[in-house]
């Protein structure tokens, strides 16, 4: 009797952690990765290390001395020898662990074997990064991170630096004008490129930063912001007027950067430049952000009046990409489609914006527009996102790396409310004092009226 009773409490409490664990790893992955899943994947990658680098390949002949040493010592074989372990570092999301290669490997032969590593270890994914030369980093993630987007706690911003979403290795995907000063995001209805954009304009609220749109939907995208933006257009005649206005203020920049390239004989070397930053930061002029909303809609055109207006206008566009990056005034362009057939100049000024950023897309054309002439392996990832999944994306640089990327959840209102908290960071442009949009008044609620209604009698 007290064996079946002890039989029953140990099978009940097996069948109650059995449905916790499924119940955590359908619904709190993350809980269930380090409760469950990092000590069996530990265990596995520390007991399994040696053969499982040998069937991968990526181990190579042990050196005479040590083959001398094993024979002088033991009787035991002496085995092919794998690259040398650090000690695995655990994650919130996975593991971490570094190799130091042996002679005659490098890191492609280790990231071609990521796939047999997944399997080995038990884990979701394997991503191969390289620290130094000889050295590459494991970063082993245990579980589907895009699938419930969580960003890290440590998150490196500094001045136009922006998390906007997270990688599928779980670090963060910031986006960096000082290094990729132009971007181009493409996606199609409720893919998720609003979101995007609501995380780039929040992060960039909260900096010294200009920021001014282009919004030709009537400004349904971009008005709620209207408290931290320093220039509004909200349609193309508006735009038209909008970008000369910052031309001549990138002209006026250079003609700064002239005068302190002067070479007066008080000016010490490293105190000429060729950008703004190279200048004091007293005389420094303040960054700007362009960001155009449906860029498409800046193409279209109906009559001969508007072909007139929308070649000057890209023409603009293109100067402010090619000569923007030195006056401190940069890019971000989003929009469905933006191929060669919206009109002369769309091929050219695509070509200036390094970082691309495609989410769902309608068709295989629109991802090859924004991926096709920097990482051609990126298109197909592109083309299988789901309908399901808003904000996945994937992102690609000049270099040829691509990978997904997926933006957390940000509501309009929480957006909106970043930015009326940050409205006095709103630089004044005298170039763009007429373009400033006028912050809409919040109507504060009624209050309960404290009278109680009688009933009417007759």
């Amino acid at each position: 009797m007290v064996d079946a009773t002890t039989l029953l409490v140990v099978g009940g409490l097996l069948a109650v952690f059995g449905v916790g664990a499924t119940y955590a790893r359908a619904r709190h992955p993350g809980l269930y990765w380090l409760a469950v899943g990092l000590p069996i994947s530990t265990a596995r990658l520390i007991g399994s290390y040696g053969s499982v680098m040998e069937a991968c390949g990526l181990t190579v002949a042990p050196s005479r001395l040590r083959v001398m040493a094993v024979r002088a010592t033991t009787r035991r074989e002496v085995r092919p020898v794998p690259p040398r372990r650090g000690i695995p570092r655990p994650t919130s999301t996975g593991l971490r662990l570094r190799l130091r290669l042996a002679p005659g490997q490098e890191p492609a032969d280790v990231a071609a074997s990521a796939e047999r590593l997944r399997h080995a270890w038990g884990v979701h994914a394997v991503y191969v990064t390289t620290v130094k030369p000889g050295l590459v980093e494991l970063r082993l993630v245990g579980f589907d991170v895009l699938k419930r987007v969580r960003m890290p706690r440590k998150l490196d911003t500094a001045l136009l630096r922006v998390p906007v979403a997270l990688r599928e290795d779980a670090t963060a995907f910031v986006r960096d004008y000082r290094t990729v000063p132009h971007g181009l995001t493409l996606g199609a209805t409720l893919s998720g490129k609003s979101m995007f954009l609501r995380h780039l304009i929040a992060g960039l609220a909260t900096q010294p930063v200009a920021l001014v749109g282009i919004d030709c939907k009537r400004g349904v995208e971009l008005a709620p912001f209207a408290p931290r933006l320093s220039a509004l257009a909200t349609d193309p005649g508006e735009a038209a007027e909008l970008l000369p206005a910052l031309v001549g203020e990138m002209e006026e920049r250079y003609d700064l950067i002239k005068t302190r390239q002067g070479l007066a004989p008080g000016i010490p070397d490293e105190e000429i430049t060729s950008d703004i930053w190279g200048l004091p930061e007293s005389e420094r002029p303040v960054p700007i952000v362009l960001v155009v909303d449906e860029v498409a809609e800046l193409f279209l055109v109906a009559t001969r009046k508007d072909e007139e207006r929308r070649d000057e206008m890209v023409t603009h566009l293109i100067r402010l990409a090619q000569l923007g990056r030195a006056a401190g005034m940069y890019l971000e362009v989003c929009g469905q489609r933006f191929g060669a057939e919206l009109g002369k100049g769309a091929t050219m000024l695509r070509a200036q914006l390094t970082g691309r950023v495609c989410h769902r897309v309608n068709d295989e054309a629109s991802a090859k527009m924004a991926l096709g002439d920097i990482a051609p392996e990126a298109v197909g990832a592109a083309c299988t996102i789901a309908p399901e999944l808003p904000g996945l994306a994937v992102a690609g640089d000049t270099s040829g790396g691509w990978s997904r990327i997926r933006t957390p959840y940000l509501s309009l209102t929480d957006a909106a409310a970043t930015c009326h908290a940050s409205a006095h960071l709103t630089p004044e442009l005298p170039a763009l004092k007429p373009f400033r949009p006028v912050a809409p008044v919040p109507v504060a609620p009624s209050a309960p009226s404290l009278v109680k209604p009688q009933p009417a009698t007759g």
